[in-house]
Formats: structure tokens, sequence, C-alpha cells
């Protein structure tokens, strides 16, 4: 029986726990430690969900759910009674049919064998490991965002590039919009071009996607062990799509000289900014005040209607599949709020941490 995610939860001063699976009946999410009395705006949890909801354009699997968290605990009247918040997402729209020429073959780049091994099963759908499950994680993303809002905190995404097309709005300081309104319309329609290419092939494609915290306290953060980068980083893993992660100038910091590198300190309006941002507004594992800088690599949709090799783990023997069901030929778009949900949930858990 699988208990793949049963008891595994993320944060310090708030406890979030996902459950379910992508073709159970339910998937849900559990936050504990917020304390009573904290807003819960409906209509931006619902806006916010809609933005990952799936089955609503070309670039997104059609497959149709709605989305619609429902509070079982936690939360009256718009506002958190001090319980443990509990809210599910019924799923509507499962067809497990669609898995069943793979009950006993790995799908190529899924957590099928390996959850094979640990659990004597694969799941329909990828259970536990389907980018299903961040629906859940939104609904605990979009809650921190609003919270943290309050606080004068913004936490924003956009595409940055979807294969090898790449958007100069990356550059900018401020975002404003989601997904492809976040580019501009040059690119948003050459995007979803190579969308529609390796769709109508069959195919997928990945992308990065960049997310920016503005209005960060400066020193929120542990050294070590407790670095902001390790929580955000922790956070954003719980996108299955996600493949790669760094922060400020990351891995190009590599081919920098120190003083190319280097953020300056200097005194603007009566506080402590530095004159660029590579490191990515943290230093040491503490916030330093420049706008945390986050960007992360989306692997393509493993899921492809084209022939490819594997195993019957049943019969020890080579085999081929072609992927059957319904996915997204670039999982990208749809991520973005995801990507907003877990850094949200890591910002607001060190936030609260700091100010104990």
């Amino acid at each position: 029986m699988m208990n793949a995610n049963d008891g595994i939860q993320f944060g310090r001063s708030i406890k979030v726990q996902i459950y379910g699976e992508s073709h159970a009946e339910k998937i849900g999410v559990r936050i504990s430690g917020i304390k009573q009395g904290m807003p819960v705006d409906r209509e931006f949890l619902d806006a916010f969900m809609a933005r990952r909801a799936p089955g609503k354009n070309p670039w997104s699997t059609p497959r149709k759910e709605t989305d619609e968290p429902v509070f079982i605990s936690g939360v009256k009247d718009g506002s958190t009674t001090g319980e443990t918040i509990e809210a599910v997402i019924y799923n509507k729209n499962i067809r497990p049919a669609d898995y069943k020429n793979i009950k006993s073959v790995p799908r190529p780049s899924h957590a099928d064998y390996p959850a094979w091994v640990k659990y004597g099963e694969i799941p329909s759908g990828g259970g536990p490991f389907s980018g299903r499950m961040t629906a859940a994680l939104c609904i605990a993303g979009a809650l921190c965002c609003e919270w943290l809002a309050a606080e004068g905190i913004s936490v924003k995404a956009h595409i940055e590039r979807i294969g090898d097309v790449k958007d100069a709005y990356m550059e900018a300081d401020s975002l404003v919009g989601i997904d492809f309104a976040t580019v501009s319309e040059e690119a948003a329609e050459t995007m979803k071009a190579v969308i529609e290419e390796v769709r109508s092939a069959g195919d997928s494609i990945g992308g990065v996607i960049e997310c920016k915290v503005f209005g960060m306290p400066v020193g929120v953060g542990e050294p070590i062990f407790g670095s902001l980068e390790g929580l955000i980083s922790q956070a954003v893993f719980a996108v299955p799509a996600v493949k790669g992660i760094e922060f400020g100038n990351g891995f190009a910091s590599a081919g920098m000289k120190g003083s190319e590198n280097n953020d300056p300190f200097l005194v603007q309006d009566g506080r402590i900014v530095t004159r660029t941002n590579h490191h990515g507004g943290i230093l040491g594992g503490l916030s330093s005040g420049m706008p945390i800088v986050v960007r992360t690599a989306m692997k393509p949709t493993p899921s492809i209607g084209i022939r490819q090799e594997s195993v019957d783990l049943e019969t020890m023997e080579n085999t081929e599949l072609i992927v059957k069901g319904r996915h997204d030929p670039c999982i990208v778009p749809r991520a973005v709020p995801c990507i907003e949900a877990a850094v949200a949930i890591a910002v607001y858990d060190a936030l609260l941490e700091w100010r104990s």
C-alpha cells in the first residue's frame, strides 16, 4: 500500500503537509501553526488556483478539473480559527484506464521505477509524484501570498524562457501579471508556436521560471542548514518538474571575477542597498533587503506520445511503450503559480521564525 506522502511536511514555524494522489478521490493540504484571525480572501484564492488549473488552452493538459478548494477545518467566515487548516480538492476527471498499459512498465523520466521498488507498484497517473499535487501546494501558497502582502512583501514569478526562446522582460525590476502576460507579445507568440510544434509532434519542451520577492526585511534566515536559499530550495523542489535552481547570478557567477560579481553597498533614501543584485537578495543564508531572485529549471514533461524504450518489471524483458493519457506539452506556463506558491510558503515560514 502506497503511503508516499503520509506525514511528510515542510516548515518550522508553520507545518504544511500535502496528501492524496493524482487519481485518488481527492488531494489535500494541512497547514498548522497559523494564528487565529488571519484573513482568507476567497476571491484571491480562487483566482490563484485558476492560474494553475488544467484544460484551458492548447499548451496545457486537456484534463478538466475545477480545482476548487473545500475547507474542512481552520477557516470560518473568511478568517482562520487557529486550528489546523485543512482543505481538499476533489478529483472529478480521472481516467485510470489511460495508464493500464504501464502497470509494470515504467515511463522514462518518471518516478515509476523507484516507486515500484519502494512501494511495490506503479501509481496510476503518477500518484503522489504527479504534478497534480501542486494544486494542493497552491492552496497553501495562495494563503501565504495573501498574508505576506499584508506585511508589504510580494512574490511574483514569470516565464523567463521556453526552450531556447528567452524574453527581455526578465530584466525588469518589478513584475506584474502572470504567465504569458509577463512577456512581450512577440516572445509570447514565439513561445506558443514552439509549444504547438512539439505538441503536434507528440513531444514536449521545458523552460525556466524566474521568481522575485520584494519587500523582504533584512536578516531573515539562518546560517548553514537554516539558510534562506536552502529553505526556498526545499519548498521549490516540491514541484515535480523542477530540476535546477539558482539565486541571483547563480551558475553564471562561476565564470565571473569577484570584481564583476560583487555588489557594492550604498545609502539610498536613508537605507542600505546594493548597487547591483548579483547575490539575488540573500547573503550568508540571510535576506539582504534586496529583491530575492530565484530561477528554476523546469524539465520537459516526460509523458510524451513518442515511442520510447523501457522494460517490463514483471517479465524483466526489454519493451517499448507510448504514453497515453492527457499531458502538458509544456508545463512551464501552469507552473508559474506553483513556483510562486512554493517560494511564498518558505518565505512566510522563515519570516515567522525570524520574528519569534
